[in-house]
């Protein structure tokens, strides 16, 4: 499959136990409002399932030279980025990735061994 100029952001977070709830319900409206971006391609997050604290999140967009410093200054994510250092353990690693090949399979949640529909930390939409 031939790949396209896309930028993938890893950031992975410790949270704090007793802040879990109040970090997903931040990172949740920031994935949210990221779909209405014109540039962004995709967001997936992660469980480690041995931690339920420690989380993986990509973040793909089109690839542009000025996409990271304009996102990172969007007015939706202002509350989640002010908050990170109350619901961290540590500050969160972010790693950038270029993409030089992409295949894709689509697996619903509801098959994912372990997790129930209900469960998914984010929603899953076309």
């Amino acid at each position: 499959m031939s790949c396209c100029m896309h930028v993938t952001y890893v950031v992975r977070f410790q949270v704090l136990p007793d802040a879990l709830e109040r970090f997903m319900a931040l990172l949740n409206g920031v994935l949210d409002a990221m779909r209405d971006e014109p540039d962004f391609r995709g967001a997936v997050l992660h469980r480690d399932p041995d931690s339920p604290c420690r989380l993986m999140l990509y973040e793909t967009w089109e690839a542009r030279e000025d996409e990271a410093e304009e996102q990172i200054h969007r007015p939706y994510r202002r509350a989640y980025h002010e908050a990170l250092a109350d619901l961290l353990v540590r500050p969160r690693e972010v790693t950038e990735w270029r993409t030089l090949r992409a295949d894709r399979c689509e697996i619903p949640v509801q098959s994912l061994p372990g997790l129930r529909h209900a469960e998914a930390l984010t929603d899953v939409r076309a």
